[in-house]
């Protein structure tokens, strides 16, 4: 028998709806479009018991869920061996993250289940948003604006450090994907010039590639991280990278906060080996260290980039679409 916490996150709902296991936070608007369609298993509702005794307890349950919904980044569940083998009814993950690192896809699909993501839905926010720090760091926004909320403009007079402008800069992608690709598109409007590191070359694509991000960084006077996180670019942007970016470089990263040698971009920040930084990602988050907190010339955001009203009713339809599309073929090849 399924445990209380599972059993009440179902409700009264008729047994005839396919059961979902929720395994991340979402707002009412959603929960009550998947409840509509589904006999939703909520973890967080369930006043979030261990893991294992909530997989199990969901696994035990009569028709046991064939569908999860998982949240990616620093979320409860990675979807892994352990995971799967805890809930060997489950054939699809959704996941409501651009990134799959959270995701054994080996694993999964060893096991044949299908694996979907957020696509494209967040990649014009993120692209507005590295653009957004980019500016703000050059150009010293919220440095300045610190300036004027402390009462300094009159006790000091005229804010003096100097920005930069952001027309004419090199700026290198580190990951030309969707989003990687929209903020090209974005900066060659205020007349920056593209370069980029990724696998390999994109075909349809006139920007200057580099297959040594190293190299990228020399020729670079910005450097965006907007790549997926693996075991090819965990740390990616290192200190010799840093060191190559050189005492004028900014570094905006909106992929994974393990793409950069977070230590390493602290201790250049601190000795003047770079000019600035963009962060709205980190390496052990929540937790930002406290040295970039105090510098002027460094921007952070709370791993925010993703977040706009439109992109959370677009990812709402999206994941919806994704599990209707896998339980319209599952009840097709189990007739």
């Amino acid at each position: 028998m399924a445990s209380d916490a599972v059993a009440a996150t179902a409700g009264e709902e008729p047994l005839a709806l396919p059961a979902l296991l929720l395994i991340r936070r979402v707002d009412a608007p959603f929960a009550a479009a998947l409840h509509q369609r589904f006999r939703v298993l909520d973890f967080f509702a369930s006043g979030s018991p261990p893991l294992k005794a909530f997989l199990a307890a969901a696994a035990a349950i009569q028709e046991p869920p064939r569908a999860a919904v998982v949240m990616g980044g620093g979320g409860p569940a990675r979807v892994d061996a352990e995971f799967l083998d805890a809930l060997p009814s489950l054939r699809c993950v959704v996941s409501t993250a651009a990134g799959i690192d959270h995701i054994d896809l080996h694993e999964c699909a060893r096991r044949g289940v299908a694996v979907a993501n957020s696509g494209s839905v967040y990649s014009a926010d993120v692209a507005d948003h590295a653009v957004c720090m980019l500016i703000d760091v050059l150009r010293r926004v919220t440095a300045s604006q610190r300036f004027v909320r402390r009462g300094l403009w009159a006790l000091h007079g005229d804010y003096y450090c100097l920005g930069s402008k952001l027309g004419g800069k090199r700026v290198g992608i580190i990951g030309l994907g969707n989003i990687g690709s929209l903020i090209a598109k974005r900066l060659e409007a205020f007349g920056c010039v593209i370069s980029y590191h990724s696998r390999k070359p994109k075909d349809l694509v006139s920007y200057n590639y580099f297959s040594n991000v190293q190299e990228l960084a020399s020729e670079s006077d910005v450097l965006v991280v907007a790549c997926a996180l693996n075991k090819q670019t965990s740390h990616i942007v290192n200190n010799d990278v840093l060191d190559a970016l050189g005492k004028n470089g900014v570094v905006i990263n909106i992929g994974r906060g393990a793409n950069v040698e977070e230590a390493e971009m602290v201790r250049a920040l601190k000795e003047g080996r770079i000019a600035g930084a963009g962060l709205d990602v980190f390496e052990d988050e929540p937790n930002v260290p406290p040295e970039l907190l105090a510098m002027d010339n460094v921007v952070v955001t709370p791993h925010v980039a993703v977040f706009t009203s439109e992109s959370r009713s677009d990812l709402r339809d999206h994941t919806i679409a994704n599990l209707e599309a896998f339980f319209a073929a599952w009840r097709r090849c189990n007739r």
